[in-house]
């Protein structure tokens, strides 16, 4: 089973303590400060389109991308009866192709984690061609630091009706750290069993930072865990801002 197939339906429910504000607002203000006023922004592996609502919400011309048709139904449903909804759209990041180039892409939550080294570099490719002279990318990984430190762990989420255990390991010849995730979802009087694996890769700053220059960005920067501080060594979560400058 493919990742997020199983955990769709769930993922709100299990992940109900993101701070989708306060990681928009971070995200304006480092788009405010370099004098960014984006109109139209791409949610890049935009999941079950928490994000791509908010973006909505305020007035933001939003599309949508995730590879997973489950997701998206999950966003879909979501943005039902909104008079502005984000607009929808299946495919893989490292393939992403747009009607009309954007003023601002945000990947929130690990999507680049997500690809390899490989993909994970044609992701920003594609997202450079992707944007508008002037347009910014903006992103968050899970630190190596972090991904490591997981390596035989297991962890419980429970609600009334999901019951869901992680159980990690971290494979340094493949730098990737994999999550297996047995899902048990309460069917009436039953419980219903579930297994899907997860991939994320460890993308170091400085290999990402080099991949963005390669793609073509300029202003590149990194930052510790929502604050405007560069990252420390043991930073769990990593975010990044870069330009498509004007010719």
């Amino acid at each position: 089973m493919n990742a997020y197939d199983a955990l769709a339906a769930s993922y709100d429910a299990l992940t109900y303590d993101v701070p989708y504000e306060k990681i928009l607002a971070f995200w304006e203000t480092v788009l405010h400060g370099r004098g960014k006023r984006p109109a139209s922004v791409v949610d890049l592996a935009c999941g079950t389109g928490s994000l791509s609502v908010l973006l909505a919400e305020r007035g933001y011309d939003v599309t949508g991308v995730d590879s997973s048709e489950e997701m998206l139904t999950q966003a879909a449903g979501k943005a039902a009866g909104m008079e502005h909804p984000p607009m929808l759209v299946r495919q893989k990041m490292e393939s992403l192709r747009l009607p009309a180039p954007a003023d601002w892409i945000v990947s929130c939550l690990d999507g680049l984690n997500y690809v390899n080294q490989d993909a994970c570099r044609k992701t920003m490719r594609r997202c450079f061609d992707s944007l508008a002279p002037g347009g910014m990318l903006t992103f968050d990984v899970s630190s190596p630091h972090k991904l490591r430190q997981m390596d035989g762990q297991v962890w419980l989420d429970e609600t009334e009706r999901e019951y869901c255990v992680w159980r990690t390991e971290f494979d340094e010849k493949e730098n990737v750290c994999r999550f297996g995730v047995d899902l048990f979802t309460r069917q009436g009087s039953l419980w219903r069993r579930e297994f899907e694996e997860h991939r994320q890769y460890a993308h170091r700053t400085e290999d990402l930072t080099v991949w963005l220059e390669e793609a073509g960005f300029r202003k590149i920067r990194a930052f510790g865990d929502l604050t405007m501080e560069p990252p420390k060594e043991d930073a769990r979560r990593i975010f990044l801002a870069a330009e498509k400058e004007q010719p």
